[in-house]
């Protein structure tokens, strides 16, 4: 990527999208050289530094330009011109010529290509644009065409309008209540360890109560529709008509719903019987999670520095790809004549190499945030004495990454590029095919894109666990993964209730942040008797409120199953006896003591039961039938 990033620069692609070019291919600002067959190419505009459009409102909505004749001129008009004369006035003034090359100034009144190689008139005052050198026009109406598909929902312009003075009005109180969903969403990382087990058992007690409802309710409607149909079925004897099979049909599909549901319930409940210790070991690492933070509070700012990196890589890939877009030979439009810059033969696959690494890099920042977080949990995990941590162990986790781990994440992002590409290629064509495929093409196209996608969840999640293996062990990503793969099958049960019971806990904790704030900021924009105008405030805080919320439990969602993978490999090899003592912190080791207590309860009632089955298998010969009198 950064080669073609050179090699735009090399060829001048740069340059022509900076400075601007004209519609001959010349660069405004430089000395040009001669393009073979093209006219008016090879000229010095050294003094002509800013593009200008004859009609900068001939917009091409679908290929996004400019379809104008453009030219290099040395000044920008600053006010409205509105015949040919005032063109004339403001060449022989200011030197700048807004006609084509070939028009001498002092004749553009009488010659008769001024209504095809002169501005269209009017001419609005224009300025030219910061860094990018385009005479903009100041009155941006004729560009209402892009806006159209913004503004096509609301009917009437007043409420848009009303809407967006409402944002005006209220942008401080809209800066503040963003600055509360922050404060908030790092606050709860700090106390969700306090709150956990409460939202744990809360949602226990729903699913129960939910599923039990729901049975019953089915089991309600299907007995009180067989009591009445049997009440109808006495007083018509006639032949069964059609309205009498589709009730019979209701009937069954009644009958089929509540026993699904019965099923679905009893299941549920002899899950949450077995797994109600597996449910305490999700409320420990909640728990310690929370414990981690406070060690280390500069966790906390790991999403701003992953957003921060991911901006400057979308800045500096939106920048190339513009370079791409001005980058090759001149062409010839054959539509308007006018010349532009193209990419043809094997370059233009440089355009798809650069998307490609849109995806690789970006998933490579974001494996390099899991990365860093699993190094500074290991080395908290695996530190006996908290006192003795190192300084700053996010700072460490970065320096071990840079300097051991970088082709680890390299490779690990690059496996979920090798599923997501597919996939968006996919999306694209069953958007592009909409209306025009069959039912059963349309049906496969979703269908490939679900198991993409869901391989993709998975491959992101395996990964995880593997830069948390990498972290521990140091080993490559392959045999990190490997190592991973096992420990996660060997308690997949542990698995399955941590990410089920976790991740609705921490969707409960986002929902928390977003009601809060727009709590708040309805108590806030109280004032405003125009209720119309809390809509859009309203809107852009939740929204900002669910991403922060989302950006910081992400966090903590990474804390917790590197937690849990340290737990399960530190069970795994150590059993708390000398020279073999554990590294969990005390929560977890409470929970590991419990589990064994419940064991060796298990275990005496077992050997309770095989004493009782042999004490009466040895008392069988004494049995009337089998003595000797």
């Amino acid at each position: 990527m950064g080669s073609i990033c050179g090699f735009t620069i090399v060829t001048g692609g740069a340059a022509r999208l900076v400075f601007g070019y004209d519609s001959y291919g010349n660069t405004c600002g430089q000395r040009n050289e001669q393009i073979e067959g093209v006219r008016l190419s090879g000229l010095d505009h050294t003094d002509r530094k800013f593009v200008f459009f004859l009609d900068p409102c001939n917009i091409d909505i679908v290929q996004r330009k400019i379809k104008s004749l453009a030219l290099c001129v040395s000044l920008c008009p600053p006010e409205e011109m509105k015949t040919h004369q005032d063109l004339k006035r403001f060449a022989m003034l200011n030197g700048s010529e807004l006609c084509s090359y070939e028009l001498a100034a002092h004749k553009y009144p009488a010659l008769p290509e001024r209504f095809s190689k002169c501005p269209k008139l009017p001419v609005p005052p224009s300025k030219p644009l910061p860094v990018f050198n385009r005479c903009t026009p100041l009155d941006i109406s004729c560009y209402a065409k892009f806006a159209e598909a913004v503004v096509t929902f609301v009917s009437d312009n007043s409420v848009l309008h009303r809407l967006i003075a409402g944002v005006a009005a209220s942008k401080e109180i809209i800066i503040g209540l963003c600055v509360l969903a922050l404060v908030l969403s790092m606050t709860l990382m700090a106390v969700i360890r306090y709150i956990s087990a409460v939202l744990v058992w809360i949602l226990t007690a729903l699913v129960v109560l939910g599923s039990l409802a729901g049975t019953s309710v089915l089991w309600w409607l299907y007995i009180d529709y067989r009591l009445y149909g049997n009440d109808t079925s006495t007083k018509v004897t006639t032949e069964v008509t059609e309205e009498e099979e589709t009730h019979r049909d209701n009937g069954q599909a009644l009958l089929v719903y509540a026993i699904s549901a019965t099923v679905f319930t009893i299941i549920l409940l002899l899950l949450m019987l077995f797994m109600r210790k597996r449910v305490a070991l999700t409320i420990a690492l909640f728990h310690v999670a929370g414990k981690v933070f406070i060690h280390l509070p500069l966790l906390t700012l790991q999403p701003f520095v992953t957003f921060l990196a991911l901006l400057l890589f979308w800045i500096y890939w939106i920048l190339v790809l513009l370079f791409l877009g001005t980058t090759g030979n001149p062409v010839q439009n054959e539509e308007t004549g006018l010349t532009e810059f193209r990419l043809t033969g094997p370059l233009q696959y440089l355009t798809w190499y650069h998307a490609v690494g849109l995806v690789w890099i970006s998933e490579f920042i974001l494996a390099c945030q899991q990365m860093t977080v699993a190094g500074a949990v290991v080395t908290y995990y695996f530190t006996r004495d908290k006192n003795r941590l190192p300084v700053t162990p996010i700072l460490s986790s970065v320096l071990r990454l840079l300097r051991y781990h970088l082709g680890t994440v390299a490779k690990g992002s690059f496996i979920i590029t090798l599923v997501k590409i597919p996939r968006l290629v996919l999306m694209y064509i069953h958007n592009q095919l909409k209306g025009k495929e069959n039912a059963c093409a349309r049906c496969l196209l979703k269908t490939c894109i679900c198991c993409l996608w869901c391989l993709e969840k998975c491959l992101n999640y395996l990964n995880q666990n593997a830069y948390a293996a990498t972290a521990i062990n140091s080993t490559s990503f392959c045999t990190s993964a490997r190592d991973a793969f096992v420990i996660l099958v060997e308690n997949a049960l542990r698995v399955a209730t941590i990410n089920a019971v976790g991740d609705f806990v921490l969707f409960l904790g986002k929902i928390l942040i977003v009601t809060s704030t727009a709590f708040a900021g309805v108590l806030l924009l109280n004032y405003q008797r125009d209720y119309a105008e809390w809509l859009l405030p309203l809107i852009i805080v939740c929204l900002f409120a669910f991403l922060v919320a989302h950006c910081f439990l992400s966090i903590f969602e990474i804390v917790v199953d590197v937690l849990f993978l340290c737990f399960a490999i530190d069970t795994k090899y150590n059993d708390g006896t000398p020279g073999k003592e554990f590294f969990m912190d005390k929560a977890l080791m409470e929970f590991v003591e419990s589990s064994r207590r419940l064991e060796r309860a298990v275990e005496r009632g077992r050997s309770r039961v095989k004493e009782a089955v042999s004490e009466g298998a040895e008392m069988k010969p004494m049995a009337p039938g089998t003595s000797s009198a």
